[in-house]
Formats: C-alpha cells, structure tokens, sequence
C-alpha cells in the first residue's frame, strides 16, 4: 500500500469537524507522547497531547516544542477535570494543601495490601531520589494551572474526560477561539456536556483504553449523535480505516483514537510495554479501578486479578486509588516486574502487530476507509 499517496482522498473525507478545525482527515490522535502529536498534525489529523502526567512546567515545555515542530499545523491538548472525585468537597484551592489533606483519607490496610503484593513478587524498593507523582491533574486545582498553560498556546481544541468541564473553563477557552471537546460514555453524559457549551462530544465505547464506561462503540455511537446537535467523534478500539467508516455510518463526523499510536516509531513507550502490547490480543485487557479508582482498561495481568481477589480490600475512589499506588507503579516499571506492569490499553491491541511510523497509520487508515466506502458503494449500486 503507497500509504504517502492518501492525501488526495481529503476531499472525501470532508465533515464538519474537517471545516471547524482546517483538517485533512478527521482523525484525532491521542496521546502522552509530543512526537507522536506533531506527526499525526503533520500527516493532516489532528495529534492532541494528554496533559495528565505533567506539570504545569513541564507542560509549558511539551508544547513549546509542539509549536515548533507541528509544521503550523493544528493540535489539542486533553485534561482531566471529573464532575466528582474525593475531596472535590473539601474547599481546597491549593494543590500542595490538598495532597496533604487526601493523604490522611488513605486506609493503612491498602498500604498493607500493596507492600504485601510488592514483597510476593519480590520488587525492590526505589533507588535514588524519585519525588515521583502522588497526584496528578485529576482533580479541580491539579487540572486547572495545566488549562492556563495550555490556553497560552496557540492550540485548537481543549478535550475534558470525565465529565463535563467546568463552564468557566468552557468560557475562557472559547474567549481564545479555542473550540472544547469532552468524551462521553452515555447519551446523558452528551447531553450534559453540550449543556455547558462543549463544542465537540467524543463518544467513547466500552473497547477504549483509559476510563471508559460499559457501553460498547457500536451501540453508543447512534445513540449519542441522536441525543446532540454538536459533532461527534466515534472512540472506543478505533484504530483501522474500516472502523472509522463503521463510525461514520453510525452518524460520527470523525475518529477519537489512542492505543493505535502506542506502538508507533514515534511513541516513548516504554520496550517492555510495547513488547507486550505487540504480542497481545483483545482479550488480553479488562476493566478495572486498580489504577485510578474509576474504571479504565488495561493490560490485563496479576496486577488487576489481585485487586479483584478475595484478599483485596477494595479500590479507593478517585483520586486516592492513583495517590496510593503511584509508588507501587514506579518500582514495579523500575524494577522489570511484567508480571505486575499494567498500562491503559484499548481492545484494538488484538490488531497492532507492527511497528509503523504515524504518518503510515494515519495514511493506511484514510486508504482502508476509502476501500470501505467504495466497497458500500458497489453493494448499494452507488
């Protein structure tokens, strides 16, 4: 497949999304990994940066660099602001005061439980100074310094999971012509987030990796576009061109995808995760709340089958689950623990065998879609 020669099948794949935002392809690719964003720009998409991991700093510096190697092209950057979480009742605005207030929320016996699992598989502790991530951008005051840096640059979309965002925050985006968008795992999720001026709903089947709910892409996606008037974006396992025509026929005027761009040349994944990911199928993930207290897919492995054993003393909810196992993650990727590494990941793993550069993906996905389109066509007679 000359996977270069995609570019002038654009004019096919002209939506609303494609106007709103001056894309090629709607294709949005999300990811951890500022390479992969730039690259999926460049090849005509749209790359959007999960902010999650970063502070507001080290944010600053993902998207400086962005901005300089984006080729102008438009990008996103995604945060994570749930409607509810522990503490969000605590009337704490700063981030420093609010870890020290959700550290005592934290049971010893699911300290006790995580030492006792760390000790079975024999990982060691941590080597050297490694402050690490007790809390990350999941709540009101860690999400919101990562929105004002994000709106200092000149990107084209801010993404919320986990509800919608605030209205303020949908207010000041749109006040620098930045158009938002939120993911949604209902039709009343949808309906709430285009309540509060969201401009794009992204409807996330269940097969996603990350925080996903329980309704499967096939059937979300007709339900979500009947219940809105806005764009929406087909998520959930996506990440071939025939998924994307399905998603398009279900109504959606584009794509949201993530795991595809793991395993991509570009993508800083860790060898030992990508090895895995590349010799997994799609039954190899599982819902669970042992990484952050909500549901989210990952790579299915000792780690969640001992958090649904019978010696488990349950998950905490967002965001002390994530507070109390952070150190736990670090030692046992520091230490080579595969037996315990878990990651988001989504079921479309059963598909990504190979290594490619992003541009590859995104130009094989337009050429699959427009075989899928073509093949409907001579079916219908069209």
């Amino acid at each position: 497949m000359q996977f270069w020669a995609a570019r002038p099948y654009s004019r096919i794949m002209r939506t609303r999304v494609t106007d709103m935002f001056g894309l090629e392809f709607p294709i949005f690719a999300f990811s951890h990994c500022r390479d992969v964003v730039a690259a999926v720009s460049r090849a005509g998409g749209m790359g959007v940066l999960g902010a999650l991991y970063f502070t507001p700093e080290e944010l600053e510096t993902e998207l400086a660099w962005i901005d300089e190697h984006a080729g102008g092209r438009p990008y996103g950057v995604d945060v994570v602001m749930p409607a509810s979480y522990a503490g969000s009742d605590l009337g704490v605005d700063s981030p420093e005061e609010l870890v020290e207030r959700l550290r005592t929320m934290i049971p010893p016996g699911h300290r006790a439980f995580v030492d006792d699992l760390l000790a079975r598989h024999d990982v060691p502790p941590l080597s050297g100074n490694d402050p690490g991530r007790v809390l990350l951008g999941w709540t009101d005051a860690t999400a919101r310094p990562q929105v004002e840096v994000a709106l200092r640059h000149p990107i084209a979309l801010l993404a919320n999971a986990l509800g919608p965002p605030p209205a303020d925050v949908v207010e000041l985006a749109h006040a620098k012509g930045v158009k938002v968008a939120a993911l949604a795992s209902t039709p009343r999720h949808a309906v709430k987030q285009v309540a509060v001026g969201v401009d794009v709903v992204v409807a996330q089947g269940t097969e996603a990796g990350g925080h996903t709910g329980d309704i499967s892409t096939m059937v979300l996606i007709p339900q979500v576009v009947d219940a809105v008037d806005v764009p929406v974006l087909a998520a959930g396992g996506i990440g071939t061109g025939r998924q994307m025509a399905a998603g398009m026929a279900l109504g959606a005027e584009g794509v949201w995808t993530g795991s595809i761009w793991l395993t991509v040349e570009e993508a800083d994944t860790p060898e030992m995760a990508r090895r895995r990911i590349l010799e997994a199928t799609s039954r190899d993930t599982v819902r669970s709340r042992s990484w952050t207290g909500k549901p989210a897919r990952l790579l299915k492995n000792e780690w969640t089958d001992a958090w649904e054993s019978a010696e488990s003393p349950g998950t905490l909810p967002m965001p002390l689950q994530f507070m109390l196992v952070s150190e736990a993650l670090r030692r046992i990727g520091s230490s080579g623990a595969a037996e315990l590494a878990t990651f988001p990941a989504g079921q479309i793993i059963g598909v990504m065998n190979q290594v490619k550069p992003a541009k590859q993906v995104v130009f094989e996905m337009v050429e699959e879609y427009v075989e899928a389109m073509e093949r409907l066509g001579r079916i219908t007679g069209g």
